[in-house]
C-alpha cells in the first residue's frame, strides 16, 4: 500500500479542528503533529493523540511533514507561509491569505520564486454544490448574467469574541472573516470583478470592526452585484445556515445567493434554475423552478484530498496563492470604499 501523507496543522482553533476532523476522514493523509501555544490547543492536541509543538518552526523540525495546514490567526497567516515556503513545504493557508494585499503579496512571490504550491482555504469550491453552479453558469443555461445578490447575516455570541480576542480587533470583522467567502464565490461563478462601492457601519459590541456592511460589485463582464454582510443579526440567510455544510449551524431551507441571468436565475445553495415556460423570458409568461439534484460531500475533506494529490500527483491548487489574492484585493477594496466613502477600482493586474 501506498504510504500516508504527513500532514500537519499550525493553530487548532476551530477551523484547526475542522482539518484535523477531515483528515481523519480522509484515507491517504494522516495528522502528524499539530503546533499551537495555547494551553486549549495542546489540551486538543492530546485528545486526538497527535504529537503538540509550540511553535511552528519546533514542529516542522521534529515531524517532517510532507504539507502544513496554517489555521492560525489572520495576522500569522503570512509570516507562518514564508516559514514553510523557505524550507520547501507545500502549505494550505486558512482563508484570507494574509491581512493585506502587500503581505500577501511576499506570500506568492515566494511560493512562485521557489516552485512551492500553495492552495488558499476557500472550501466551499470544493462543495459538489458550487460546482454544480459553476457547469450551470458556463454551460449557458442562464444566458448572460446580469445581477447576483448575495446575503450573509448571522449572529455570532458574544462568547465567540471573548473566546479570542483577536476577533475584536481591526481587521478582523465579518467582511474579512466572513464575507472573503462569499466574494471568493462570486469571483468564481461571475468572473472577476473591476471595481467595488461599499458602506459600513462599526460594531455596536465596541469592538474595531464593522458589524454590518454593504458592496456593490461591477464585474468586467457588466453584471452588477450586491452583497450584505453582519455577525450581528438573527437570520436564516447566511451560506452556513443554507449549506449544511458544517452540522454545528442549525439548517435552513432558505436560500443566500441569487444569481440572474437574460434566460434564466438560479437560486443557491437549493439549487434552483428559474425560467418562463415561453419559447423566450417573458414576465406575463408562467415562471417555474427545476430543482437540480446534486450528492453532498463534505468540502473540507475534499479539499484535503485534493491538497494530498498536490502533495503526491503535483497537480495544480484549485485556488493558488495568487486566486486567493484575488479575492483578498476585493475584500482589500470593499474595506477601503467603506472607510472613504469613495469607489475603489480593482486593477486587472492585481495579484
Amino acid at each position: 500500500m501506498t504510504q500516508s501523507i504527513h500532514l500537519a496543522i499550525s493553530g487548532l482553533g476551530l477551523i484547526g479542528r475542522r482539518h484535523a476532523q477531515a483528515i481523519a476522514r480522509q484515507p491517504g493523509v494522516e495528522l502528524v503533529g499539530v503546533a499551537d501555544p495555547a494551553e486549549a490547543g495542546q489540551v486538543e492536541a492530546h485528545r486526538l493523540g497527535v504529537p503538540w509543538y509550540d511553535s511552528l518552526p519546533e514542529m516542522i523540525e521534529a515531524t517532517r511533514p510532507e504539507g502544513v495546514i496554517i489555521a492560525t490567526p489572520t495576522p500569522q497567516h503570512a509570516a507562518q507561509a514564508l516559514i514553510c515556503i523557505d524550507r520547501a513545504l507545500p502549505v494550505l493557508i486558512e482563508k484570507p491569505i494574509a491581512t493585506s494585499v502587500a503581505e500577501g503579496q511576499r506570500v506568492v512571490d515566494a511560493a512562485e520564486a521557489r516552485g512551492v504550491p500553495v492552495l488558499v482555504g476557500h472550501h466551499r469550491r470544493y462543495n459538489p454544490l458550487i460546482e454544480k453552479a459553476h457547469e450551470v453558469i458556463t454551460s449557458g443555461i442562464l444566458g448572460e448574467v446580469r445581477a447576483v445578490q448575495a446575503t450573509c447575516w448571522f449572529y455570532k455570541p458574544d462568547a465567540y469574541f471573548e473566546a479570542s480576542p483577536w476577533r475584536k480587533q481591526k481587521g478582523a470583522g465579518p467582511i474579512s472573516v466572513n464575507l472573503v467567502h462569499d466574494v471568493d464565490l462570486l469571483r468564481h461563478l461571475c468572473g472577476e470583478v473591476i471595481s467595488v462601492r461599499a458602506v459600513a457601519a462599526p460594531s455596536r459590541r465596541g469592538s474595531e470592526n464593522e458589524d454590518v456592511a454593504a458592496a456593490l460589485l461591477t464585474f468586467e463582464s457588466g453584471a452588477l452585484g450586491t452583497l450584505t454582510v453582519s455577525d450581528a443579526i438573527a437570520a436564516p440567510w447566511s451560506w452556513e445556515m443554507t449549506a449544511r455544510e458544517n452540522a454545528v449551524y442549525p439548517a435552513t431551507a432558505e436560500s443566500c445567493y441569487l444569481i440572474g441571468g437574460s434566460r434564466a436565475a438560479l437560486s443557491l445553495p437549493d439549487l434552483r434554475v428559474w425560467s418562463h415556460s415561453g419559447k423566450a423570458p417573458d414576465w406575463w409568461q408562467p415562471i417555474s423552478a427545476t430543482h437540480l439534484a446534486q450528492e453532498a460531500a463534505d468540502p473540507l475533506v475534499r479539499q484535503i484530498a485534493h491538497f494530498g494529490a498536490v502533495i503526491r500527483d503535483g497537480v495544480a491548487p484549485r485556488v493558488s496563492a495568487r486566486e486567493g489574492m484575488r479575492t483578498l484585493a476585493v475584500i482589500e477594496a470593499i474595506q477601503g470604499s467603506a472607510e472613504t466613502g469613495e469607489a475603489v477600482q480593482i486593477s486587472a493586474g492585481s495579484a
